[in-house]
């Protein structure tokens, strides 16, 4: 009897230890972050999709582009190469959700100024009236860092290519001129130029969202 209380004793203590490890495996899978998508064209909504590239499901990146900064400085991708950025469209004039969309990203400036490994970038969908004397002028009220955050306007067309084809958020206007009509979109883009997510520039929620996402992004870099 007593030989078989400790058998029995034995079979309950291996019970646990294996219920244990299987809780932790359980656990630790469950807890595993997920990584963020790399985003597709053909995923995404038609009307912020050039024609050219809305059924494209592979190898989407960034285009290489060549504008001007506030500063009057030229800035292409190998400013932005090995770096995390966020990047938006805006003009200086807008005055509905431009004032909010800029106060969302100043405030990522602020709470990421001392990480080097992130930058932003605003494209002007007005770059006839956004000259770099303009976008100067707003860059000094809005208290931007140009170290860290680029304002570029530049040729309409390439502007338009970059929304429409690359960073896939604004709207085609309809017109014969490549206008443009921008939206809140904020876009994540990793050190490979692929897209990582979208968030309402708008929404504190929204921007809340994509500093973790900028967060869980760097870890893979580790």
């Amino acid at each position: 009897m007593l030989r078989y209380l400790k058998q029995l004793k034995l079979f309950f203590v291996v019970l646990a230890a294996l219920s244990l490890v299987i809780l932790y495996f359980i656990y630790d899978a469950l807890n595993t972050e997920k990584p963020l998508p790399i985003w597709q064209p053909n995923r995404v909504d038609t009307s912020l999709v050039d024609s050219s590239i809305q059924y494209k499901k592979k190898y989407h990146t960034i285009a290489d582009f060549k504008l001007i900064n506030q500063n009057g400085d030229t800035i292409t991708q190998k400013d932005y190469d090995d770096k995390i950025y966020v990047a938006d469209f805006f003009f200086t004039t807008c005055q509905s959700i431009c004032p909010l969309m800029t106060d969302q990203m100043h405030r990522i400036q602020e709470e990421l100024k001392h990480d080097d490994e992130v930058l932003l970038l605003s494209h002007s969908v007005t770059p006839e009236i956004d000259s770099v004397a303009q976008l100067k002028r707003y860059a000094l009220e809005k208290e931007i860092n140009d170290q860290k955050w680029n304002l570029v306007t530049g040729d309409r067309k390439e502007i338009y290519d970059l929304a429409r084809k690359s960073y896939l958020v604004v709207k085609d206007d309809h017109t014969q001129d490549y206008g443009m009509i921008h939206t809140e979109n904020f876009t994540l883009i990793d050190k490979d130029d692929q897209i990582r997510g979208w968030y309402d520039g708008t929404s504190k929620a929204s921007v809340d969202s994509l500093l973790q996402d900028i967060k869980k992004l760097k870890k893979s870099y580790q």
